[in-house]
């Protein structure tokens, strides 16, 4: 959103610019576990703009699709490989894979600084991952078992072969691959 990225938003800007359009009624917003982002951030700057705004569990993605009550999944990236395949926060590439069993189109977002062409594929792409506390407890109180561990990677890699589009400023790549994000980043394109 304009928070994170400054102006406008990245995929928060093409809701809005929906929204303006009158292309949607509502939103569906991910909480985004486990900071909270889709509940904080996203979900306050949805509401700032007037746009309905639902929030859910990850785990509701699926139902939520499964009801036909979306048509795009909207989202936004830190890191696009040469590929097209993207590094964005833990959760997507689920979104992606139920998005596309349920037959829902699904959109990455992001300014053309996050491609990287020095990463071939996601696979080249490092996860950071984060302290386990992150998981066990909730605004420092210990929710899980005692004894329990946790792993915390932040981000995953949703592959290009899940990718409906990938819109930067520079254009639309529609089914992205390395031939098509190549032609993106020398300019303005529509590659289909």
């Amino acid at each position: 959103g304009s928070l994170a990225t400054g102006g406008y938003g990245t995929a928060l800007g093409v809701i809005r610019s929906a929204w303006q359009q009158k292309r949607i009624d509502a939103v569906y917003a991910d909480e985004t576990r486990p900071w909270l982002q889709g509940a904080r951030l996203t979900a306050w700057e949805l509401i700032e703009d007037g746009i309905p705004t639902d929030l859910i569990v990850e785990g509701a993605a699926s139902a939520l699709m499964a009801s036909g009550r979306i048509g795009w999944v909207i989202v936004g990236s830190d890191r696009i490989a040469a590929n097209g395949d993207v590094c964005n926060k833990i959760g997507t590439s689920n979104l992606a894979i139920i998005a596309r069993h349920y037959g829902v189109k699904f959109m990455v977002v992001a300014p053309v600084s996050t491609c990287d062409a020095s990463m071939q594929s996601g696979q080249d792409i490092p996860i950071e991952c984060r302290g386990q506390n992150e998981i066990l407890s909730l605004d420092k109180q210990q929710v899980a078992a005692v004894g329990a561990t946790a792993w915390n990677p932040v981000f995953d890699i949703t592959p290009a072969a899940l990718i409906d589009a990938i819109v930067t400023e520079r254009g639309v790549v529609r089914r992205p691959n390395a031939k098509k994000m190549r032609v993106n980043l020398q300019g303005p394109t529509d590659a289909v």
